[in-house]
């Protein structure tokens, strides 16, 4: 059993108040993105887009989409999660390499093509795919960077239409939330969960 991984997902909390002079680097940014699109996905096809703000210029900018929320411009770095509802393009970069590795052949892949594009006809499958897809990783970012020792917040508490506006986002992605990354100011009080027995229905 992997305690350290348990242990990491029963200390992560949202914090309530970041430290303003603690910092993160590009490369502890990156690396956290990299541990975090291990995440599962439909059809592998990776439904999701990070917008980092990382400067303080880039901060500021974002601030007034979070209807003012201080915590995007105390953290360290906030991460938009966009969730890709064209996921159905990433085919080749999804199952390319498997054929070149001779995993999978080329007509398999043109098999999966048909078959991928042909959900995507769907506009609410493909929606809805992205949404919960972009969710797994969103978790994964929050616990990637708990592993390497920074505390993180996700926050609903925005405008994702005021998001890609001012950031021109294509309307291929869907904004969903923000996790800001930093050190806490001071650690909360653990939040509460339900028993198994009020979450669990056995059949």
């Amino acid at each position: 059993m992997d305690t350290k991984m348990l242990e990491t997902m029963h200390r992560r909390n949202g914090t309530k108040e970041f430290d303003k002079n603690a910092t993160i680097t590009q490369e502890e940014l990156e690396a956290i993105l990299n541990d975090s699109i291990t995440a599962p996905s439909s059809f592998n096809l990776q439904h999701w887009h990070f917008l980092v703000f990382h400067n303080d210029e880039a901060k500021q900018k974002l601030l007034p989409v979070a209807f003012g929320q201080e915590k995007v411009t105390d953290a360290a770095a906030t991460v938009a999660i966009l969730a890709d509802k064209e996921a159905n393009h990433n085919i080749d970069a999804a199952f390319g390499p498997l054929v070149e590795q001779e995993v999978i052949t080329k007509d398999m892949m043109e098999n999966m093509r048909s078959t991928i594009n042909k959900i995507y006809e769907n506009e609410k499958a493909a929606h809805d795919t992205a949404l919960v897809n972009a969710g797994l990783v969103s978790m994964q970012v929050m616990l990637a960077a708990e592993a390497r020792g920074y505390d993180t917040l996700a926050m609903g508490g925005f405008s994702g239409d005021k998001l890609k506006e001012e950031f021109n986002i294509s309307e291929r992605y869907e904004p969903i939330m923000l996790i800001s990354i930093g050190k806490e100011a001071w650690t909360p009080t653990k939040t509460p969960r339900m028993g198994i027995d009020q979450v669990s229905t056995w059949v």
